[in-house]
Protein backbone atom coordinates (compact mmCIF):
# COMPACT_ATOMS: atom_id res chain seq x y z
CA UNK A 1 0.00 0.00 0.00
CA UNK A 2 1.12 3.39 -1.24
CA UNK A 3 1.84 5.83 1.62
CA UNK A 4 0.13 8.84 1.26
CA UNK A 5 2.25 12.25 0.95
CA UNK A 6 1.53 14.74 3.40
CA UNK A 7 0.61 17.62 2.49
CA UNK A 8 1.98 21.10 2.97
CA UNK A 9 -0.61 23.51 4.86
CA UNK A 10 -2.02 26.15 2.82
CA UNK A 11 -1.30 28.99 5.26
CA UNK A 12 2.03 27.28 5.51
CA UNK A 13 2.83 27.35 1.63
CA UNK A 14 1.48 30.85 1.25
CA UNK A 15 3.65 32.12 3.87
CA UNK A 16 6.57 30.48 1.98
CA UNK A 17 5.66 32.28 -0.71
CA UNK A 18 5.91 35.58 0.43
CA UNK A 19 8.87 34.50 2.18
CA UNK A 20 10.41 33.80 -1.05
CA UNK A 21 9.40 37.06 -2.34
CA UNK A 22 10.63 38.99 0.31
CA UNK A 23 13.85 37.10 -0.35
CA UNK A 24 14.31 37.87 -3.66
CA UNK A 25 13.31 41.81 -3.06
CA UNK A 26 16.58 42.06 -0.43
CA UNK A 27 18.48 40.48 -2.31
CA UNK A 28 17.87 42.69 -5.70
CA UNK A 29 18.12 45.69 -3.12
CA UNK A 30 21.75 44.71 -2.22
CA UNK A 31 22.85 43.92 -5.37
CA UNK A 32 21.88 47.23 -6.22
CA UNK A 33 23.85 48.17 -3.12
CA UNK A 34 27.42 46.51 -5.01
CA UNK A 35 26.44 47.83 -8.68
CA UNK A 36 26.18 51.64 -7.36
CA UNK A 37 29.23 51.18 -5.13
CA UNK A 38 31.50 49.68 -7.97
CA UNK A 39 30.50 53.20 -9.52
CA UNK A 40 32.57 55.41 -7.01
CA UNK A 41 31.50 58.43 -4.99
CA UNK A 42 30.89 56.22 -1.97
CA UNK A 43 31.26 57.09 1.41
CA UNK A 44 32.54 54.59 3.97
CA UNK A 45 31.16 54.81 7.99
CA UNK A 46 30.82 53.16 11.17
CA UNK A 47 28.15 51.63 11.90
CA UNK A 48 27.46 52.71 15.72
CA UNK A 49 27.12 49.38 18.76
CA UNK A 50 23.71 49.80 19.00
CA UNK A 51 22.92 47.26 15.78
CA UNK A 52 25.63 44.73 17.33
CA UNK A 53 23.45 44.97 20.59
CA UNK A 54 19.91 44.47 18.55
CA UNK A 55 21.67 41.49 16.53
CA UNK A 56 22.23 40.05 19.72
CA UNK A 57 18.37 40.50 20.77
CA UNK A 58 17.21 39.29 17.46
CA UNK A 59 19.12 36.00 17.73
CA UNK A 60 18.25 35.10 21.44
CA UNK A 61 14.83 36.20 20.09
CA UNK A 62 14.72 33.34 17.97
CA UNK A 63 15.57 30.62 20.49
CA UNK A 64 13.05 31.60 23.11
CA UNK A 65 10.63 31.25 19.83
CA UNK A 66 12.11 27.49 19.22
CA UNK A 67 11.53 26.81 22.82
CA UNK A 68 8.06 28.48 22.77
CA UNK A 69 6.78 26.50 19.97
CA UNK A 70 8.34 23.70 21.67
CA UNK A 71 6.81 24.29 25.09
CA UNK A 72 3.34 25.02 23.02
CA UNK A 73 3.42 21.02 21.10
CA UNK A 74 3.85 19.61 24.97
CA UNK A 75 1.02 21.92 26.66
CA UNK A 76 3.45 23.27 28.91
CA UNK A 77 1.33 26.21 28.86
CA UNK A 78 3.60 28.37 31.63
CA UNK A 79 7.08 27.79 30.21
CA UNK A 80 5.42 28.83 26.04
CA UNK A 81 3.91 32.12 27.95
CA UNK A 82 7.03 32.74 29.23
CA UNK A 83 8.92 32.32 26.55
CA UNK A 84 5.93 34.16 24.22
CA UNK A 85 6.41 36.93 26.58
CA UNK A 86 10.35 36.79 26.28
CA UNK A 87 10.23 36.61 22.32
CA UNK A 88 7.65 39.63 22.34
CA UNK A 89 10.02 41.49 24.80
CA UNK A 90 13.36 40.97 22.66
CA UNK A 91 11.30 41.88 19.20
CA UNK A 92 10.62 45.13 20.74
CA UNK A 93 14.09 45.59 22.37
CA UNK A 94 15.06 44.97 18.85
CA UNK A 95 12.97 47.91 17.34
CA UNK A 96 14.29 49.99 20.10
CA UNK A 97 18.00 49.28 19.65
CA UNK A 98 17.39 50.15 16.16
CA UNK A 99 15.87 53.27 16.75
CA UNK A 100 19.05 54.70 18.72
CA UNK A 101 21.61 53.04 16.18
CA UNK A 102 19.81 55.21 13.35
CA UNK A 103 20.02 57.92 15.64
CA UNK A 104 23.30 58.17 16.12
CA UNK A 105 24.20 57.65 12.88
CA UNK A 106 21.82 60.76 12.24
CA UNK A 107 22.99 62.90 14.92
CA UNK A 108 26.74 62.13 15.56
CA UNK A 109 29.76 63.29 13.09
CA UNK A 110 31.78 60.76 11.45
CA UNK A 111 35.07 61.29 9.51
CA UNK A 112 34.16 61.52 5.50
CA UNK A 113 35.56 58.21 3.97
CA UNK A 114 34.97 58.45 -0.19
CA UNK A 115 36.31 55.27 -1.99
CA UNK A 116 39.13 54.81 0.53
CA UNK A 117 40.07 59.02 0.78
CA UNK A 118 39.74 60.53 3.97
CA UNK A 119 38.42 63.99 3.69
CA UNK A 120 38.79 66.56 6.24
CA UNK A 121 35.46 67.25 7.37
CA UNK A 122 32.75 65.49 9.30
CA UNK A 123 29.06 64.71 8.97
CA UNK A 124 26.71 62.20 10.14
CA UNK A 125 25.06 59.52 8.31
CA UNK A 126 21.67 61.01 6.82
CA UNK A 127 19.29 59.18 4.07
CA UNK A 128 19.68 61.92 1.86
CA UNK A 129 23.19 62.23 1.84
CA UNK A 130 25.78 60.09 -0.10
CA UNK A 131 24.06 57.04 -2.26
CA UNK A 132 25.42 54.67 0.42
CA UNK A 133 23.73 56.52 3.28
CA UNK A 134 20.57 56.27 1.35
CA UNK A 135 20.88 52.27 0.50
CA UNK A 136 21.42 52.06 4.43
CA UNK A 137 18.39 53.30 5.63
CA UNK A 138 16.34 52.17 2.86
CA UNK A 139 17.05 48.61 3.02
CA UNK A 140 17.04 48.86 7.02
CA UNK A 141 14.12 50.52 7.01
CA UNK A 142 12.25 48.16 5.05
CA UNK A 143 13.59 45.22 6.90
CA UNK A 144 12.47 47.42 10.42
CA UNK A 145 8.92 47.37 8.63
CA UNK A 146 9.06 43.57 8.12
CA UNK A 147 10.04 43.34 11.65
CA UNK A 148 7.19 44.90 13.12
CA UNK A 149 4.85 42.93 10.94
CA UNK A 150 6.42 40.08 12.93
CA UNK A 151 5.77 41.96 16.45
CA UNK A 152 2.56 42.49 15.49
CA UNK A 153 2.21 38.57 15.12
CA UNK A 154 3.82 38.25 18.30
CA UNK A 155 1.01 40.57 20.14
CA UNK A 156 -1.88 38.57 18.49
CA UNK A 157 0.14 34.93 19.86
CA UNK A 158 1.01 36.66 23.43
CA UNK A 159 -2.85 37.98 24.09
CA UNK A 160 -3.79 34.47 22.97
CA UNK A 161 -1.46 32.64 25.24
CA UNK A 162 -2.97 34.45 28.13
CA UNK A 163 -6.80 34.23 27.02
CA UNK A 164 -9.09 32.64 29.36
CA UNK A 165 -11.13 30.50 26.74
CA UNK A 166 -11.07 26.99 25.70
CA UNK A 167 -7.17 26.24 24.47
CA UNK A 168 -7.35 24.46 21.03
CA UNK A 169 -3.93 23.09 20.74
CA UNK A 170 -3.62 23.25 17.01
CA UNK A 171 -0.05 24.67 16.32
CA UNK A 172 -0.04 25.49 12.66
CA UNK A 173 -0.51 29.60 13.17
CA UNK A 174 1.54 29.50 15.91
CA UNK A 175 4.31 27.39 13.48
CA UNK A 176 3.63 30.29 10.73
CA UNK A 177 4.51 33.24 12.71
CA UNK A 178 7.45 30.88 14.19
CA UNK A 179 8.63 30.40 10.45
CA UNK A 180 8.13 34.45 9.38
CA UNK A 181 9.79 35.18 13.04
CA UNK A 182 13.26 33.38 11.90
CA UNK A 183 13.18 34.57 8.49
CA UNK A 184 13.36 38.32 9.33
CA UNK A 185 15.46 37.24 11.87
CA UNK A 186 18.07 35.56 9.64
CA UNK A 187 17.30 38.09 7.04
CA UNK A 188 18.78 40.78 9.82
CA UNK A 189 21.78 38.81 10.36
CA UNK A 190 22.67 38.53 6.78
CA UNK A 191 21.87 42.19 6.22
CA UNK A 192 24.36 43.10 9.04
CA UNK A 193 26.98 40.97 8.03
CA UNK A 194 27.07 42.78 4.42
CA UNK A 195 26.77 45.89 5.90
CA UNK A 196 29.56 45.14 8.17
CA UNK A 197 31.57 43.45 5.17
CA UNK A 198 30.69 46.88 3.34
CA UNK A 199 31.65 49.73 5.52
Amino acid sequence: MIKERRKIHPQKFMMWIAIGSMAMAFAGLTSGFLVRQAQGNWRYYELPSMFWYSTVAVVISSITMIMGVRAFKERQMPRFRLFISTTLVLGILFGLLQYGGFYQLYHQLQQIRINGETLKQAAPVRIDGNPSESFLFIIAGLHLAHMAGGVIGLIIVFFRAFSTRVKVYNATGLEIIATYWHFVDILWVYLFVFFLANQ
